[in-house]
């Protein structure tokens, strides 16, 4: 396929993309307002001289501008769909200050939006966002940072506090996720009050609230936390953050939920949903404009699933279920 791809961009002059991006999207570097620096990302500019969707793809945890392992899929479908894509770097991997939720962070995605929007022709009521892991962070803080941006948001198997997973992966052996934490924040929050605070502006629950008005779909898998990285528990814990108190799950809930690792009895039984295939959904509420869904799997994105409920929103228009 590279080989492939060089000799088509020799023949029309377009540069080949990096490796596992599909061809036609290209790496830029846009403007950052808030250090004056050049920021990388992944684009790809919509065909039609009439307005068209963009969709920000976010990349996980670990991840940089041009990750292309789930990433590209967002990409495809943008090329498929005539969308125009951005996939910014906000500051790459998530072990350093300035990345994993800081200021400079949030501003990139923003401004990632605003390049877009100055060099194509956006509509403004169908910009969405999505992200897995560690993108799923960046897409929830996002919805609380921005909510006025957004038709819609889909956060899958997202960290929802940043202070809650450092102490779930200090205990016992230390996880590398927790020395990411404390290079990001500047030290072990327990021990920290700077720490502890930077975990609390990066994390999504602290703003989540602020978005009730946005459209946003929640995603887990249910072994996720014990078979991946980030327990399931934070997508419910982020819907409970974003619903009013009468919609929230109770805390017994939450905790026998992930403690048995199937829905506790008396729980309605989910609809099935073809979009999820073989990853059938165990559980999901929906309160006004926010849904969380506890599918058959573990740390993943189903990207069909993600971008088709994503086509199906507008901005200021309630969210389609």
């Amino acid at each position: 396929m590279m080989i492939a791809g060089t000799l088509l961009s020799l023949a029309t002059g377009i540069a080949a993309p990096p490796a596992g991006w599909p061809q036609g999207v290209e790496a830029i570097k846009y403007a950052a307002s808030v250090d004056q620096t050049k920021q990388p990302a992944m684009t790809y500019g919509a065909k039609a001289t009439t307005k068209r969707p963009l969709l920000v793809g976010l990349h996980p945890w670990s991840g940089a501008y041009d990750s292309a392992t789930d990433d590209a899929a967002y990409a495809a479908w943008c090329i498929e769909n005539d969308w125009h894509f951005i996939h910014p770097h906000f500051r790459g991997p998530n072990w350093t200050p300035d990345a994993c939720g800081s200021e400079k962070m949030v501003q990139d995605i923003l401004d990632a939006v605003d390049h877009m929007k100055k060099k194509h022709d956006v509509d403004p009521d169908r910009v969405y966002l999505v992200g897995v892991s560690g993108g799923g962070h960046a897409a929830l803080l996002m919805a609380g940072r921005a909510p006025e941006v957004w038709a819609g948001i889909s956060a899958w198997v997202p960290i929802s506090d940043i202070r809650a997973w450092w102490e779930e992966k200090s205990r016992g052996k230390k996880s590398k996720y927790a020395g990411h934490i404390e290079k990001a924040v500047g030290g072990q929050p327990d021990k920290n009050a700077e720490a502890a605070e930077e975990c609390r502006k990066r994390s999504p629950v602290t703003y989540l609230a602020r978005a009730s008005g946005v459209n946003l779909d929640i995603n887990a898998g249910v072994t996720d936390g014990r078979s991946g990285s980030v327990p399931f528990t934070h997508s419910l814990n982020a819907f409970n953050a974003v619903v009013a108190k009468p919609e929230r799950l109770s805390p017994g809930f939450i905790r026998d939920f992930y403690a048995q690792q199937k829905v506790p009895a008396g729980t309605p039984e989910a609809k099935h949903d073809p979009l999820y295939g073989k990853k059938s959904v165990i559980f999901r509420k929906v309160s006004v404009n926010a849904r969380v869904t506890i599918f058959r799997g573990g740390h993943e994105i189903i990207q069909h699933a993600a971008l088709t409920w994503l086509a199906a929103q507008r901005k200021g228009t309630p969210a389609a279920f």
